[in-house]
């Protein structure tokens, strides 16, 4: 099931244009993180036509907390490179296909109006996404980004049928993992720190598009902990 969170929205208008783009494509669970516009004046519930009840139901959160979602996914226009592992992203078609057919609760994150996310938000994320538009002129509308994202996430299979074969690893498991991971590089010799951050961030960035299944990640986390038990005898 697919969950809209917004970071820090500048524009009612938007707010409620996405809310509309939602319920053309069966979603229903909006959330806004530290909003800095009226989520249900006027403007916000006219651009959102039918879906008035979405604006009505949003859930506001004060701070940016992914933990009650099993995936997320960062959309951005800010394209990286090789030395910004944040931000390298998926095309919305390769999106679709990683995580079609997945149950559990996953979050489609955008950013403020003007900014987008930040590299710090982008890093909580399982995955990047982004929109390929013109290189002369990459940032879209936020309202416009969401409804091609949401149109391209149900074109294979509607949202309300997704459903999946396995139990999707929770988010206290994956921190688990990645705990054990930290602790790994924490003893590995490294000639610059900075390349033990990029170690932590390759990491982080592999386990979330694994798509790992609950039994898969209780596997990992049993050799992880074999790993840390070697390396201490030696």
């Amino acid at each position: 099931m697919f969950h809209v969170v917004l970071v820090e929205p500048q524009n009612s208008g938007n707010v409620g244009s996405i809310a509309r783009a939602m319920k053309n494509f069966g979603l229903r669970h909006l959330h806004l993180v530290n909003p800095k516009c009226r989520h249900l004046n006027l403007e916000a519930v006219s651009r959102a036509k039918h879906a008035g009840e979405i604006l009505r139901k949003a859930k506001v959160m004060k701070k940016f907390d992914l933990s009650g979602f099993n995936t997320s996914i960062a959309t951005t226009a800010a394209l990286g490179t090789d030395s910004n592992v944040a931000r390298i992203p998926l095309a919305p078609d390769k999106l679709a296909k990683k995580v079609r057919g997945k149950s559990g609760k996953t979050a489609l994150v955008f950013g403020r109006d003007s900014t987008g996310l930040t590299n710090a938000e982008i890093l909580k994320c399982d995955f990047v996404v982004t929109i390929p538009a013109s290189v002369k002129y990459r940032a879209l509308n936020l309202s416009h980004a969401a409804a091609i994202m949401f149109y391209e996430l149900s074109k294979g299979s509607r949202m309300k049928k997704i459903s999946g074969n396995f139990v999707p690893v929770p988010a206290r498991e994956k921190e688990v993992m990645l705990n054990l991971v930290d602790a790994l590089l924490a003893r590995m010799q490294f000639r610059l720190d900075s390349q033990r951050e990029t170690q932590r961030k390759v990491w982080r960035r592999f386990i979330g598009k694994a798509m790992l299944s609950r039994r898969e990640a209780f596997a990992v986390i049993g050799f992880l902990k074999k790993v840390s038990v070697s390396g201490r005898q030696r």
